[in-house]
């Protein structure tokens, strides 16, 4: 199958290489060139600019100006409901369920570890028997990340890997795809009790930025980060603030503790979702969760 020979070739490309050009590129500024190469991009993946903050492509610099163009005030409502779960992105619902014996579902026939997503299996106990929607960002979308509940950053763990492609031909047939590429997880304590997102890179697209602690140099080659961040200064989130963004679009992974929401009951894969509507409804509680 041209799906399969697709996914066997990308084991052989050196990902971090190829990134790190695409990375560079998106940066120059070209100026005409620039500007053309937007365009025939608008053209190829039918984009929508009407709801973006610019939506002339001659007002950005770069590629990547445009590829993380903020969006007009106003074009994305978050859901009113004093209990709802927010979802972070414009994108389409790759998978979303229970975190079944701390294994969540990828794609027929594959299933992926929670230790191994995290990057530490000591945070895994937190969402044992919990919920997940994993959420894919095609090229056409927006691609800030923004926070579904409010929150205060607990911890976060920047895990080196490889940069697959996640495309749904990548996802069907490449064994753990979400566990093996390169991620950041940023880990909250909220409204809605523990809380994890998770931003994958993929090929050409992973450049991974967050607003606390900016642009996220590669670990290639290197051992997981993990930073715990004190309660007395780490930084809070309402819901709806945008929390990162991609320097080029992945996926995004969102994790929920057990027994703290429910996902809402029309979410299903293949579906078109837009950052601010209902992902999951929140069991109110008391206090934060304690940090472990």
């Amino acid at each position: 199958m041209p799906s399969r020979l697709f996914c066997l070739l990308q084991t052989l490309l050196p990902h971090q290489l190829l990134s790190r050009g695409v990375y560079l590129l998106t940066r120059l500024p070209l100026s005409g060139l620039t500007t053309l190469m937007i365009r025939g991009f608008v053209r190829r993946y039918h984009i929508d600019l009407s709801d973006a903050a610019y939506p002339d492509p001659a007002h950005y610099r770069t590629f990547n100006q445009f590829f993380t163009r903020a969006l007009r005030p106003g074009t994305r409502r978050i859901d009113a409901s004093p209990h709802s779960v927010a979802c972070p992105v414009d994108g389409t619902v790759s998978a979303a369920g229970p975190i079944d014996n701390n294994q969540l579902f990828q794609a027929k026939g594959h299933h992926y570890s929670l230790g191994a997503l995290l990057g530490d299996p000591a945070l895994a106990s937190r969402f044992t028997n919990g919920h997940f929607a994993t959420l894919y960002l095609s090229p056409r979308d927006y691609h800030r990340v923004h926070m579904p509940v409010s929150g205060q950053l607990a911890t976060t763990v920047h895990v080196p890997g490889r940069l697959f492609s996640v495309n749904d031909a990548a996802v069907q047939h490449i064994p753990g795809l979400f566990a093996r590429n390169e991620r950041l997880v940023a880990l909250f304590d909220s409204e809605a009790g523990p809380i994890a997102v998770i931003l994958v890179g993929a090929l050409f697209v992973s450049g991974i930025e967050t607003v606390w602690d900016g642009a996220q140099p590669h670990r290639l080659f290197r051992t997981p980060l993990r930073r715990d961040y004190p309660a007395i200064s780490a930084p809070q989130l309402t819901r709806g603030d945008e929390l990162g963004r991609f320097n080029m679009g992945s996926t995004v992974i969102v994790l929920f503790g057990a027994g703290h929401v429910t996902l809402d009951p029309t979410l299903r894969a293949g579906q078109t979702v837009r950052m601010g509507q209902q992902l999951a409804q929140f069991v109110p509680t008391p206090d934060h969760e304690h940090r472990h």
